[in-house]
Order: C-alpha cells, then structure tokens, then sequence
C-alpha cells in the first residue's frame, strides 16, 4: 500500500473515532445528564434517616401514659469504617469484638457513605469518647433519638408493650423496605397493634461530602431534606388512677384484673401480674434480661388477662340461667328442688346448703350448685354451646392486643372426639354446670360477659383505644363491634337482680355492700387440683347506670369472696367515688364463705 492510501485510511479512522466521541459526547449530555448525576449524588452525599419520636399514649382524661425522652445511638458508616479500631469501639460500646463485627457484615440497603445503627441508649461517656477522637476513629459518630419513657407510678406492662430492635428475620420477610437493621418496631402489646400509627414517617438530611467522607455541607443548602413525620398519639380508655390502684392492691399476688366501660367495651384498666418492667426495653436491652424474663417460673410475660384459660366455677351461673331461661327450660318464677345434694348415676354432687324449692334469683343469690346442676343436664351439650357462643365464650373477644386464647367452650363434637361418640359420660354435664370440668375462659371474656348482662344484652368488643391523634392533631375514632344478644329484657333483669343480691343480699359477696354505690356482682372458686382454688368475681355498678363492669382473677387464692370480690369492690368505688374512696389496701378475708 503506497503512502497516500494510508494516509486515508488513518484519516478516515480518525475521522469515525472523533465522531463516535462527539455523538457519545452528545448522548451524556442530552440524555442522560439527570441520571448520571443521580449516582454522582450518590457517591458524594451522605444520607441521615431522621427517625421521628413514636406516637405517645394519653388516658381517658388527657393525661400521658407513655411518654418519650432523648437518647444516643451510635452509628457507623461501613465504607469509612477502620477495622483496626473495631476492638476498640466494641469495648466502648460493651460488645464482644466478634459480635460488632457481624454486625457490620448485616448492614444491607446502603450505600458507602450512609451510617447504621450500631447500638442506641448508650451513656453520655460514651458520646464524649466518640466526640473527643472523631477524627481518629473515622466513620463512627452519635445521633439523638427518642426511646420510650413511662412517667407513672404503675407498669400496664401487658397491655402499652414494648418496642425493641427489629430482628434480621423480620427485616428481611416485611413488607416494603420501610425498616433497616436498627430500626425499632413494636414488638408486643399496643405498641404492635398499632405499629403502622406509632412508628411515623422517617426523614431525611442529605450532607455533601468528599471523597474521603468528610462532611462539606448541606446539600443545595438543606432544601432537599425531608423533614420526618411525628407517630400518631393514641388515646386510650383506660383511667389512669384506677390503673395505677389495680396494680397497688394486686402487688405480689398473680392473678388478673380487667375492668370496661359497658356502655362502649372501653378498656378502664388491665393488669396482669406478676409483670415486668418495660424500660427494660426501651433502649439497649440486654439478652441475659430477656432470658431471665423468658425463663422466670412466675411467667411474668405471660398475659393473664387474655391468655388464662380457666373454668370459672360459680361466676358461669348467669351464663346457665340466660341459657336455660332462653331455651324455655324454665321460667322467672318456676322452681327447682334444692335439698342440699344430688345424686347422678353412682355418684353424689354436695352443695353449700340446703335451700328448698328456690327461683333462679334465689338459685343466683346464694349460689346454689343443685339448682345449676340439674340445668346442665337439662339444658344439655348442644344448647349449653349454643349460649356460651351466644355470651362471647369459645372464640377470641378482639381485644386489640395480641396473643389472645378463645377458651375451651365444649361441645358436642368436641366430646364426640375426646371420648368417642355417644360415649362421653353425661355426667359431665353436672359438674359443666357450675363452671367447672372442662371449660376454660379469660378474664377478658369474663369482663365482655359480665358487661353484656349489665347492659341487658348489649355485647361490646372490649378495647384499649378511642380515638387516633394524627400529627396535624385532627383525630380518628376507633370503631369496634357491638351486637345485641337477642333475649327477653326479663331474662336479663331476672339475672341482675340475683347479682343484686350476692352483695345487697344475703349472697356469697355481701361483706362489699356499700352505703353509697350499689354495687352487683358473682363470685366463683375455680377448682385447681395441683394447688389450692383460684378466686373469681365479676360484676358492676351502678346498679341502675352502670358504668363500670370488672372481672378479677385470684390465682391460688381460694373463695371468690375471699380475695376477688374484695378488690373488685374497691376498684369500683374507687372508680365511681374518686381517690376520696381509698380504703385499707389489705383485702378483707370472708372467712369461709362459699361461692
């Protein structure tokens, strides 16, 4: 090839390559400018998640529940991250160096410039340490948040719940990417319910830095932030007084304590002890502490209000006389002979005394177990389901907390399939008739139960929150279930008037008359053969207006008029007379008195 065709050729060559530059040249600049500059803003600036404070939750009168105060977290951005100081901050932060470490390995959803959270709620020390060497211990720094803070002196441990760091399984099966590794999400109680309300919306701060990481300044000086969004207050039933009281008379027992509002299933207060307490879990938590609380034979986890499940002895006997009086076994005014025993196949049922020929009033007043005896045969398996249905037994009530039991309401075909069909014993019937044998239910069926008769029939979904304040402080009221439970507003009248009776009467619960309200109520011993009975009551008052109906657990506690009828009697003038209504705190024994 001569000179001058290779000069064309390197002409030509140069030519193409000059104008593929041009035309790439051209595309970047008309085409894809926004996006180039998108990932150049991702490797030049430094993206803080502003979490903004959970809602807090206020009682029925305004005052605050649960609160929030200031804490450190501190925080570690991965790409900036010496290793040869990981032994260092892991002592400063009290971790094991291995643990520290798998902890970065986790962090995921970031890029190289944005922190993580390593450990939150820790000592001001520990911020100054991090201050005075931050130009040595490169990529480590604090931020301020707010973690849960409870002002009062009670616990309400079962039902507020707490919020914890979200685990690396939760991160990884939720929906969307709203949380990352060392965010804090409702783990039980009303702070899971109502997680989506609490949590609000995050924020953002983007900061312009180097090549190195060194912070320069806000980005186009702070006007692409995004300020985050407070959580949504909750505002609950519960009364804050009388929570607080619940919990003083029932200190160092175990046992439940439930009480609503009839008229709308407003939750007045709720305690379950032995409890715990929740600030154990408002910032750092210690694993040991968890293990402790997991591990501990008195089960302080465990929610006694919505998770026991025992019989419920002689407080079951409105349930018996609603369900016969509908089934037209008997009437308001018909008889049933009570001698003092009764016999069924080759065995012998005792009762408390002798009574003679009485009335369901009667039958209710002085808790006579012949009279309920012979109905639970009577009445038989299939209509005693039916009404226990019909009275919010065997299934789950709603409470809007989680981890709750439906009971144990059996039925035919449960029998059918414990024992075989048509093979059970009737006699079973004879002992479900008075709440014991295999029937179990909560205390927080027992308070929507006791409430529905109060209310002659109206059944309310028992809750804790009323209303929603959103963070313009418009506000959003909760709607749960109400249902009428079709009977004759006889039937239920005839029931109130035994319960009237129980306290104003001659009944088992008469040492709680009071002068000035006139309270109702039932009590019931729960048979327990590894221990000694627990102790039941249920009730409300006013009589005639009744705005508060309560349901107290004793367990291993003995008569129901022993121990549950006591309290639940102070809690009811209490909450109807006010703190002037304070008694002697120890709970007057009845001595001996049956249910």
């Amino acid at each position: 090839m001569d000179i001058e065709k290779r000069k064309y050729v390197i002409y030509v060559f140069c030519t193409v390559i000059f104008f593929v530059f041009v035309i790439r040249l051209a595309y970047l600049q008309l085409f894809t400018s926004e996006e180039l500059s998108r990932e150049s803003d991702k490797n030049s600036v430094k993206t803080i998640t502003l979490t903004p404070p959970r809602g807090l939750m206020y009682d029925r009168n305004g005052k605050v529940l649960v609160d929030n105060k200031p804490s450190y977290t501190v925080t570690i951005t991965p790409s900036q991250f010496d290793k040869n100081n990981l032994n260092e901050i892991a002592g400063v932060l009290e971790l094991k160096p291995e643990e520290l470490s798998e902890n970065l390995k986790n962090i995921k959803g970031t890029n190289r410039f944005n922190p993580a959270k390593i450990k939150r709620d820790v000592e001001f020390k520990v911020v100054s340490y991090i201050a005075e060497n931050k130009d040595r211990l490169s990529g480590v720094d604090y931020q301020i948040e707010a973690i849960r803070y409870y002002p009062n002196n009670f616990r309400g441990s079962h039902s507020f719940g707490y919020a914890s760091e979200i685990s690396q399984k939760n991160l990884e099966k939720q929906i969307g990417n709203y949380y990352t590794q060392g965010d804090v999400v409702g783990s039980s109680g009303l702070e899971a319910t109502y997680e989506n309300d609490l949590r609000g919306v995050k924020g953002y701060k983007f900061i312009t830095v180097d090549v190195k990481g060194r912070e320069i300044g806000g980005l186009n000086e702070g006007k692409n932030d995004i300020p985050p969004v407070n959580g949504s207050d909750l505002i609950l039933g519960m009364d804050k007084e009388l929570q607080e009281y619940a919990e003083k008379l029932m200190e160092n027992k175990r046992g439940a304590v439930i009480a609503v509002d009839p008229k709308n299933g407003e939750i007045l207060c709720f305690v379950s002890k032995p409890d715990y307490d929740l600030s154990l879990f408002a910032g750092k938590t210690d694993p040991k502490v968890f293990y402790n609380l997991l591990n501990d034979e008195e089960k302080p986890l465990f929610n006694r209000v919505t998770q026991t499940k025992y019989p419920p002895g002689s407080t079951w006997k409105m349930m018996m006389s609603l369900a016969a009086l509908d089934a037209g076994v008997i009437t308001t005014t018909s008889t049933i002979a009570c001698p003092g025993s009764f016999t069924y196949g080759n065995r012998t049922f005792e009762d408390h005394g002798a009574y003679g020929a009485i009335n369901v009033v009667r039958a209710l007043e002085v808790s006579a177990n012949v009279f309920y005896y012979k109905l639970g045969l009577q009445i038989g398996i299939d209509n005693y389901h039916k009404y226990g249905k019909l009275l919010g037994f065997g299934t789950k009530t709603g409470i809007d907390i989680p981890n709750e039991t439906s009971g144990l309401l059996p039925s035919r075909e449960y029998l059918d399939k414990r024992y075989g069909v048509n093979k059970w014993p009737q006699g079973l019937l004879v002992s479900l008739g008075i709440g014991q044998g295999e029937l179990g239910v909560s205390p927080v069926q027992m308070a929507a139960y006791t409430a529905a008769i109060a209310m002659n029939g109206l059944y309310c979904q028992p809750h804790f929150v009323s209303k929603i304040r959103r963070n313009d402080n418009t506000e959003e009221s909760k709607s749960f279930e109400q249902r009428r439970i079709d009977m004759p507003l006889k039937y239920f009248e005839a029931v109130k008037k035994g319960m009237f009776l129980v306290v104003n009467g001659t009944g088992t619960a008469k040492g709680i008359v009071n002068k000035d309200f006139i309270l109702s109520g039932k009590t019931g011993t729960a048979q327990n053969s590894s221990g000694k009975n627990h102790s039941w009551f249920v009730g409300f008052a006013p009589f005639d207006d009744p705005q508060i109906a309560i349901c107290v657990l004793g367990e291993n506690e003995g008569w129901g008029a022993s121990f549950a009828a006591p309290l639940a009697g102070k809690l009811m003038v209490r909450y109807l007379g006010g703190e002037q209504y304070e008694l002697d705190n120890e709970i007057k024994m009845v001595n001996g008195q049956p249910d």
